[in-house]
């Protein structure tokens, strides 16, 4: 089988988006026969195909952006196809036979000093970070740069999020002293928007590594040894000898190992991000950060939602009067939650529906919809590495990569980063791990920290947690004092209409310093960022207090977090 490659657009363009595909799967084509039509920044062109057989596979898409080097479609019987058609499509000049050139892999070797597989969050910033630190790098990766992140991720989901909250400033326009009539959902225009603003970033992080010198390879890679990897990119076969190699092959999401958990109406996030059409009735099985997100998505714009959470709450590992908030919030955007319930099967039905069969309180209860998104977590991508065979040990659970503050594996010139580490599964864990390591091969010595690290979660309100919580001094035995504010009390919160959610600070009693906090409302997600700032740098309460906060902002609920561990909050009497 060979790799049709797209290997020329109209006239210096390097990426286009696929307008229409000729083939179709089984399709036995010639050499000149078109492949796909592809619209350009300076016009449209034809791709025809350079090679004779049957398509095995398309790996293109109606919609998608391709770039030279893509592969666009797999072919099998060439050579059969070559060698009937000899006489009338090759050319020999001197002995040198065209097609037969074509047919043989071409092989490269490269060296460097950095190689890394995987261009997602952690692998593209390492690879920018060692190039700027003056290392040649090498980046392999065999899908889209941004990986999870940006293209099944962080960065679609907000998109989401966003057309959610804009359709419902549109229901609620009256409120506002707006009129709105006849508003509606296209998803398709949704979906769009969302592949548009993926294209962009990604196009921006492929124009940053193309300005570094990094070379970008496109395929799927594979250790050789421990300073070598092998990638096949199209008619390629490239071998890359490395000083130093970072692994960043990121995560998949999992399905629970119950029946019917393959039925065609169960899906992903993956293909949650991608469908053009709502469902009447969704049931999400999995109360943590993703299921939320979408739970609130889907709920926004219509649909009846319904959450099977396995923990006695969603998001459990937040504090109670987060979890609180949250909850009452679901509830009222008409979000089902059955939380302290186990999923136990999932039955086709009638009408192209299936039933979710849990157990809830010893009792078992059905509930039918047209989609079942599964939302129970990530796993770390590393099969096909054979990382046992070079002496990388893998976690105990089998469930990751083993490494040290550093960031390296068993392997002391082979480091691992991301969701392959299982530590902490965000992405900007991801990017600071990629500098960690990269400082580090280049004789800077740097450990990572996991201490001061934000999470965010874009449900509505917005979620935003740092350091300590109240349920970590707990079990740490720590004690503590705690300041809080609510959004109900801010002018700029009001001024959006938004009165749900508080701003959380908590201090060491004896210290008085800042040891962690948790904003739910309004911003939440943005406003993190200070009480990071005021954990990191072990700040005390009244260097917050004492800094002066802009009026009208959400920020100044910070300060009068703050200021509700100084004496009391100057706008609100509890």
């Amino acid at each position: 089988m060979l790799d049709i490659v797209l290997d020329k657009l109209n006239g210096h363009a390097t990426e286009g988006k696929v307008c229409k595909i000729h083939i179709n799967v089984g399709d036995e084509i010639k050499l000149g026969d078109k492949i796909c039509d592809i619209e350009g920044k300076k016009g449209s062109s034809t791709f025809n195909s350079n090679f004779s057989g049957i398509i095995e596979s398309i790996e293109i898409g109606e919609g998608d952006t391709v770039r030279l080097g893509d592969v666009v479609a797999k072919i099998e019987g060439v050579e059969a196809a070559v060698t009937s058609e000899k006489t009338e499509q090759t050319k020999e000049v001197g002995g040198f036979n065209y097609f037969s050139s074509i047919m043989k892999p071409r092989k490269e070797e490269i060296e460097c000093d950095i190689a890394i597989l995987g261009g997602g969050p952690g692998g593209y910033v390492a690879a920018i970070q060692g190039a700027k630190l003056g290392a040649k790098v090498v980046l392999i990766e065999k899908e889209n740069l941004g990986g999870t992140c940006l293209n099944r991720g962080c960065i679609p989901t907000k998109t989401l999020v966003r057309s959610a909250e804009v359709y419902e400033n549109l229901l609620k326009a009256e409120d506002f002293g707006l009129y709105a009539d006849n508003v509606s959902v296209n998803m398709r225009k949704v979906i769009a928007r969302k592949d548009n603003v993926v294209d962009e970033l990604r196009g921006g992080i492929g124009y940053i590594l193309e300005k570094h010198g990094i070379r970008v390879i496109k395929a799927e890679g594979r250790l050789l040894d421990t300073k070598t990897l092998f990638a096949k990119e199209g008619n390629r076969e490239i071998t890359i000898k490395a000083k130093d190699i970072i692994l960043a092959t990121g995560s998949k999401a999992i399905k629970l190992p119950i029946s019917g958990a393959d039925s065609k109406n169960v899906i992903t996030s993956d293909e949650a991000l991608t469908m053009d059409t709502l469902p009447k009735k969704m049931i999400i099985i999995g109360g943590g950060i993703i299921g939320m997100e979408f739970a609130f998505i889907y709920s926004k714009f219509g649909v009846d939602v319904y959450v099977v959470e396995y923990f006695n709450s969603i998001l459990a590992n937040l504090d109670e009067d987060v979890i609180a908030e949250i909850t009452a919030a679901a509830r009222d955007n008409g979000i089902k939650l059955f939380t302290g319930s186990k999923v136990e099967e999932i039955i086709d039905g009638a009408d192209n529906q299936s039933i979710v069969v849990f157990t809830k309180d010893g009792e078992k209860k059905y509930i039918s919809a047209d989609k079942v998104l599964m939302a129970v977590g990530r796993t770390p991508v590393f099969e096909g590495l054979d990382i046992e065979k070079l002496g990388i040990k893998s976690l105990e659970n089998k469930k990751g990569i083993a490494v040290n503050e550093k960031l390296q594996t068993t392997v002391e010139n082979i480091y691992a980063i991301g969701d392959l580490t299982n530590i902490i599964q965000l992405a900007h864990i991801a990017s600071h791990q990629g500098v960690v390591a990269v400082k580090n091969i280049m004789g800077k010595e740097l450990s990572m920290d996991y201490t001061v690290v934000p999470s965010a979660i874009f449900t509505h309100p917005e979620i935003a947690t740092v350091g300590i919580s109240e349920k970590d001094a707990e079990k740490q035995g720590l004690e503590i004092e705690v300041g809080k504010f609510p959004f109900a009390a801010n002018g700029k919160a009001l001024t959006y209409g938004e009165r749900a959610g508080f701003v959380k600070l908590i201090k060491e009693k004896n210290t008085d310093i800042v040891l962690g906090g948790a904003v739910i409302g309004p911003h939440a997600t943005d406003l993190i960022a200070e009480i990071a700032l005021a954990v990191k740098n072990k700040l005390k309460i009244d260097q917050i207090t004492e800094t002066i906060h802009a009026h009208p902002t959400t920020a100044e609920a910070i300060h009068e977090g703050a200021l509700a561990l100084e004496g009391g909050s100057l706008h609100f009497v509890n």
